[in-house]
């Protein structure tokens, strides 16, 4: 059977450095830092006080106020995001064949303040269970896709991949698939998350998983330095509009880049750490090669999970150099979490969507926040330290894991005819 060819046509973003794909591009070649201190609640007593939440983004300005209620945060965000990625890719709801169209979304955690603010609510009461009939609905991690379906008319496949960190690139693994064999012409796929919460932010420090750099919350997601000490938490989505090539071509859509191949491994290791080898990473990435038909001395540009943790960036990188032999020292590596922070499940589609516009617009943004060199991670690899990078980019990928072990790998390539 022949596969279909399957090319990225439009593009939306809603991060703590912008609000939009523009803010979002701008900000992330100008080295820009999403953390600033916590505005949500009272982060007096909590061990990590900042993260990377979404500045000046009013939700009534894109949503009218009474649906906007019946969401949690991660939705809102999520049709905000697709919204502009619809728009992005001139996608016409009048024209398209709407039971070809599906939306496969990526959650880790879903409506988590939702759930927090029902159960406190309940615990502060008197035993009398007065929860909001919108209380599940606004909950579960698949409501966000099946609300953009709703509000587009799209009927293909609707659901929510949810794999941690990896949710996201899995999404678009599996929206990639769906296209590939023949199923759909276009799916919106992607992530959101809205986990900057005080269960969020508790959770995560009871983990001792976040950074603690509260006197300097800017300089606090710093991948590959000897003093990172944890993630910085962050919040919004990306989305993504895939679509099969003859579909897009013969509607004049503009091509961004052709997705050409995903991989997915686990580490079957631990609960939350990485394999000290990272041997579930070898393997994704060697997963990606292969499904995309391509060789490691291919690929220019990694935008890699680097999440600013002292055992998963080291891991990470030793796979890289074992991947890649030689042609590791050639490829520009970096991680655009320094700037966004760690979007847990939206993170594959945000990261995927910086290594889409560095390819289209020939600039690998930095690595910020770099000072000090880590003894154990190789000192020939280019991590685009603190300055951004001009090279063509002809094939990028992008590396996204997960907490259970979860690894997932998206490759893209730059589309000339």
């Amino acid at each position: 059977m022949q596969l279909k060819r399957v090319v990225v046509t439009g593009l939306g973003a809603l991060t703590p450095i912008g609000n939009n794909i523009e803010e979002y591009w701008n900000a992330l070649i100008n080295g820009v830092s999403g953390a600033a201190p916590v505005t949500y609640y009272d982060a007096a007593k909590f061990k990590t006080r900042f993260a990377c939440e979404l500045k000046g983004f009013k939700v009534n300005d894109y949503i009218d106020r009474k649906e906007a209620r019946r969401m949690d945060r991660f939705t809102q965000y999520g049709i905000v995001a697709s919204d502009e990625a619809i728009a992005d890719a001139n996608l016409n709801l009048d024209e398209v064949n709407k039971l070809r169209v599906g939306v496969i979304w990526g959650a880790g955690i879903g409506g988590l303040e939702t759930f927090q603010n029902e159960v406190l609510n309940f615990a502060a009461g008197d035993g009398t269970p007065r929860f909001n009939p919108f209380f599940i609905p606004k909950m579960i991690p698949d409501i966000a896709p099946g609300l953009i379906s709703i509000k587009n008319g799209f009927m293909g496949p609707n659901y929510t991949t949810v794999s941690a960190c990896a949710s996201s690139a899995n999404a678009m693994i599996d929206a990639l698939n769906y296209i590939r064999l023949g199923t759909c012409d276009v799916i919106v796929t992607g992530g959101s998350e809205a986990a900057v919460t005080i269960a969020g932010m508790g959770g995560f420090n009871a983990m001792h998983a976040l950074s603690t750099r509260n006197e300097s919350p800017e300089t606090a997601s710093r991948p590959f330095d000897a003093e990172r000490d944890g993630f910085v938490l962050g919040e919004g989505a990306g989305a993504i509009i895939l679509e099969e090539y003859e579909h897009a071509k013969a509607r004049g859509a503009k091509i961004y880049a052709e997705v050409i191949g995903g991989g997915m491994s686990s580490d079957a290791h631990h609960m939350t750490a990485p394999h000290p080898e990272g041997i579930g990473v070898i393997a994704v990435m060697k997963n990606c090669l292969e499904n995309a038909g391509i060789k490691p001395e291919d690929v220019d540009h990694i935008n890699t999970h680097g999440t600013s943790t002292p055992l998963g960036d080291v891991a990470e990188l030793k796979a890289i150099s074992e991947v890649f032999g030689d042609h590791a020292k050639n490829i520009n590596i970096n991680s655009t979490k320094s700037m966004t922070g760690h979007l847990l499940g939206a993170a594959g589609a945000i990261e995927s969507i910086a290594s889409i516009l560095a390819m289209e617009n020939g600039i690998i943004p930095p690595t910020i926040n770099h000072s000090n060199i880590d003894k154990n991670i190789n000192p020939d690899l280019n991590l685009t330290l603190n300055k951004p990078q001009h090279r063509e980019i002809k094939i990028a990928m992008s590396n996204t894991f997960g907490f259970g072990g979860h690894n997932a790998c998206v490759a893209f390539k730059k589309v000339d005819d």
